[in-house]
């Protein structure tokens, strides 16, 4: 517990300097974290069992409504937290509020359903915390009126109404839900990303496309924070554990990193660097970065990878991911840690 707590001092210490080096203020203090339930069912703060706010698929497995690798046998990656409403009008459909988690800035609403298989959703980024990370409500029916992208919102705002909206087909009235997400922005390079995938469709959403957004474990977060065990994201984020381990041959600093310095684990040299040491999680999340200085890396090239460690138990337990695979004897990128690299560090980044 000791070793724990002083490496989360050790890493505010770096965040201070982080901020300074990345352009922030050297003054700025986080507001203390007291995130809102985001629908009107008291269930979770009452401690009461997922069975009372948690939605699940037409499977009728509770557990589907959760995050993870929950759907299809393990095999399908759910990446929030389905709530199910309390209350229904005549026709059965959800009347419930949704609140916002946090205070923060909207930065996304997308009023179309079939521009998204999110259907109607909303982005918010929580600027007065260290990491900013950002929610995402989804299935909305309604978005309150006056809402706009750049608008201010306060911790418990009636943002929206809970709903079933989709891209294709509309959720089933019995399984209307909210989807909430919790997590961070991989690039602010989006579209470059986006249009060398050749998708065939336009990307409408802008920087807060959910390709180029990654989620934790709302639920998770909640409990963790209700039992005192973290007080705030960077806590969190250091709680977390890597699954793999990556060493990437650069001497760029990615805009995630100049978004989010509360994850470097030490300074930048104002020399320069030559790579990143990056510590993933079991969904692929990089949790930790560590800058090597210009004499710390000899040879190799610029977008070279070498998986430095892995965690076979997690990487096995979180099967609906592929984050490292076996060629010849040695560890390389799996096709979704391939696919992170990229939306990081740019086409190179996509070995």
């Amino acid at each position: 517990m000791r070793l724990d707590f002083m490496k989360m001092q050790i890493r505010r210490a770096v965040v201070v300097f982080a901020a300074a080096l990345c352009g922030g203020a050297l003054d700025a203090q986080p507001e203390k974290l007291n995130p809102a339930w985001p629908t009107p069912n008291t269930a979770f703060m009452e401690g009461k069992g997922i069975e009372t706010f948690i939605q699940p698929t037409a499977s009728g497995v509770l557990e589907s409504g959760l995050y993870g690798g929950t759907r299809e046998g393990g095999r399908r990656f759910h990446e929030g937290i389905d709530l199910k409403p309390l209350r229904r009008d005549k026709r059965g459909e959800p009347l419930d509020a949704i609140f916002a988690v946090l205070p923060g800035v909207v930065r996304h609403i997308n009023v179309i359903p079939g521009n998204s298989n999110y259907g109607r959703y909303i982005v918010i980024e929580h600027t007065d915390f260290e990491p900013a990370v950002y929610s995402l409500y989804a299935h909305l029916s309604a978005v309150e009126p006056g809402l706009r992208a750049g608008s201010t919102v306060a911790r418990g705002q009636r943002i929206a109404t809970m709903g079933r909206s989709s891209d294709v087909i509309a959720i089933p009235k019995d399984r209307a839900h909210l989807h909430l997400e919790l997590g961070v922005r991989m690039t602010d390079n989006f579209q470059p990303w986006y249009d060398a995938q050749k998708f065939g469709s336009k990307n409408t959403h802008g920087l807060w496309n959910g390709m180029n957004l990654m989620g934790f474990d709302p639920l998770d977060f909640f409990q963790k924070w209700r039992a005192g065990a973290v007080a705030d994201f960077q806590e969190y984020f250091a709680r977390m554990k890597p699954a793999v381990r990556v060493r990437y041959l650069t001497r760029d600093v990615p805009d995630f990193v100049r978004r989010y310095p509360s994850l470097l684990t030490k300074t930048i040299p104002t020399d320069g660097i030559s790579g990143w040491d990056i510590s993933f999680n079991e969904t692929g999340i990089p949790f930790a970065w560590t800058p090597l200085g210009l004499l710390e890396i000899i040879g190799g090239y610029k977008g070279e990878v070498r998986v430095l460690s892995k965690d076979d138990a997690l990487l096995k337990a979180w099967r609906c991911k592929s984050l490292v695979l076996m060629q010849r004897g040695v560890a390389v990128p799996g096709r979704d840690l391939r696919v992170v690299l990229g939306l990081l560090f740019g086409p190179q980044g996509n070995p």
